[in-house]
């Protein structure tokens, strides 16, 4: 395998950073480590060195990078470990000749996270319709995406972990639980622990029925509900709000746009 060249897509998000390898546009592996800003070049690079081998591939079996994140301070050493370990300048998203290629049709398109736009543009290529992409990460948001692949906004809720978390922080006696799907659709728990995974599981299917729904009616047409992350497939099991769960987005989106970069610059 080590003769075969492929693209490093870095997704380093609020919690996690997910890195994945792509030969003809599919993964072929990937790996997951907790985002850290003080982790450094050195620190990613025997890291991955060690997985890469795991899979049997060599670092130069990686002959180009791309690096989407929304969290600034862990930009600049995913870059060093790009340039020192891999030989390589990595594109950017949203950064020069990787600048999206998408209309951000909002008030302040520069705010928008890198993640947002990536999910956007892959759920589109996938679904060429009005959208609602629900994201479950630390934050989970609701983006709209129209027919034309443009991103009109969205909301940003509390993730199920963080909801969770705050819960637990601000009342003494409640235990920490583990997100699961309840073992049956009552809301109405007879103990503790069934009581609060009912508040969190059927309040945050609540929570997207009515946003969907308000969605949906001021979109005014027809609009698919497409979900990514890791908790979408827990709720999927259990509810009919999704038309589709696609778990890869924000990384099909990294590839997406360094094809798209790439062509830009042998232009």
């Amino acid at each position: 395998m080590e003769g075969d060249a492929m693209l490093l897509a870095i997704d380093a998000g609020n919690t996690n950073a997910v890195f994945a390898l792509f030969e003809d546009g599919e993964i072929r592996a990937r790996w997951r480590i907790a985002t850290d800003p003080r982790r450094t070049a050195d620190e990613y690079a025997v890291w991955l060195h060690q997985l890469l081998q795991l899979e049997g591939y060599g670092r130069d079996a990686v002959d180009a990078v791309i690096i989407g994140t929304v969290v600034p301070r862990a930009l600049h050493n995913l870059q060093v470990l790009s340039t020192k370990y891999f030989g390589v300048e990595p594109v950017v998203a949203g950064r020069g000749a990787a600048a999206w290629p998408i209309v951000l049709d909002v008030v302040e398109p520069q705010t928008v996270g890198a993640d947002r736009v990536l999910n956007a543009m892959a759920a589109h290529a996938i679904h060429p319709d009005d959208l609602i992409v629900i994201d479950f990460g630390t934050a989970t948001t609701f983006d709209v995406v129209d027919y034309t692949g443009a991103y009109k906004g969205g909301v940003i809720a509390p993730g199920v972990n963080l909801s969770l978390d705050a819960l637990v922080a601000a009342a003494a006696k409640l235990p920490r639980i583990a997100i699961e799907a309840p073992a049956s659709d009552d809301v109405i728990g007879r103990t503790t622990e069934a009581q609060m995974l009912s508040g969190i599981y059927w309040g945050y299917v609540a929570m997207m029925e009515g946003l969907i729904a308000r969605a949906k009616a001021e979109i005014g047409r027809p609009a698919r509900v497409i979900a990514t992350g890791g908790l979408a497939v827990l709720f999927d099991g259990r509810t009919d709000l999704f038309d589709a769960v696609e778990p890869d987005l924000t990384l099909r989106g990294l590839a997406m746009l360094h094809a798209a970069a790439h062509m830009q610059r042998a232009a």
